[in-house]
């Protein structure tokens, strides 16, 4: 499962980085592309950063009509949380344009739906042999949350397991 968790993310990092290179966040003195997995920091940094997308994932599941494969397809959620107060050029009434931009980049970040899994863990990532896809994102209703615009989207990650679950 680590393996789709890091291709999904690396896939989307990497989009970021190339559809918008200054969306950057600055994290344990290094500043990379504002895409984060909050299980992959420190507690107190979860949902803390302005402008940056939180990959916060849910549980994973067998998909039902592949149950009784060795290697049956399973579905893992993934909810991505961000949130701005806008600029400060404008004392934050951009806000909504500014969710606006970040809904666009996420969108177009998720596109293509799919990209060969990969394991990370090594200096040159190696192909495993199966995909990972997904689900374009599901945006739910901004909440104003004490002058931020906060969203959450949802969508579900495929993957066959790199063994037998028999």
């Amino acid at each position: 499962m680590q393996f789709a968790k890091d291709t999904f993310y690396v896939t989307l990092r990497d989009r970021l980085a190339a559809l918008n290179p200054s969306r950057t966040v600055f994290l344990d003195g290094v500043s990379r592309p504002a895409v984060i997995v909050a299980e992959n920091e420190p507690a107190n940094t979860a949902g803390a950063l302005l402008d940056a997308f939180y990959l916060v994932w849910g549980a994973v599941r067998v998909v039902e009509s592949a149950a009784r494969a060795l290697r049956p397809l399973l579905a893992l959620d993934c909810a991505i949380v961000y949130r701005t107060r806008g600029t400060e050029e404008m004392s934050g009434v951009d806000r909504g344009r500014t969710l606006a931009a970040l809904d666009t980049e996420l969108l177009r970040i998720f596109s293509p739906h799919s990209v060969p899994k990969r394991d990370y863990t090594q200096a040159t990532p190696a192909e495993l042999g199966t995909s990972v896809f997904w689900l374009p994102p599901q945006l739910a209703e901004p909440v104003n949350v004490g002058g931020e615009l906060r969203r959450t989207a949802r969508t579900t990650v495929y993957f066959f397991p790199e063994a037998d679950l028999a």
